[in-house]
């Protein structure tokens, strides 16, 4: 899909999750986690053509306005919402599927130094709650839920809760 068209859609998903969105100029303005997406999209497609140290900059003063740290080499999928953004962090083996919405402060991070797959897979239609840990190569099934300040180091089969 055209990169243009993934961007547009990144700015349509705050009225579909977000009730307290009123105007264009709050999803301007309020919404770094939009902006994360958007700067992570483009720097991803860099990253991939083998800009990475490009993409890598990018994406560090992306950090530095937004206080959203996402790995240009990750692999998030459409309609990704971050709401209220504020600490989340997305390593670089990190696959997001469609439709997931994260909430502040969640950390979806690796366990190990060696190479390969060392961060999670997030499956589509979840939800993850603020300040979760999802840590390690791990699996969260399709529509799970992931509560609040949870850590999380071991698969959630789909359409579950984990909370504590």
């Amino acid at each position: 899909m055209n990169l243009f068209r993934i961007i547009k859609e990144d700015f349509l998903v705050p009225r579909k999750n977000d009730p307290a969105l009123h105007s264009n100029f709050e999803l301007l303005f309020n919404y770094p986690g939009v902006w994360a997406i958007i700067h992570y999209r483009i720097a991803h497609r860099l990253y991939k053509k083998g800009w990475i140290k490009v993409a890598r900059f990018l994406m560090g003063l992306t950090q530095f306005i937004t206080n959203v740290d996402i790995h240009p080499g990750a692999k998030i999928g459409r309609r990704v919402f971050i709401d209220h953004g504020t600490g989340v962090v997305i390593g670089e083996t990190t696959i997001i599927e469609d439709d997931v919405l994260i909430y502040q402060g969640v950390t979806l991070g690796g366990v190990s130094l060696t190479k390969g797959k060392r961060h999670p897979t997030i499956e589509k239609n979840c939800v993850i709650g603020s300040g979760a840990k999802i840590l390690g190569d791990i699996t969260i099934g399709q529509g799970s839920k992931i509560g609040a300040n949870s850590v999380v180091i071991q698969d959630v089969p789909s359409h579950c809760t984990a909370v504590g």
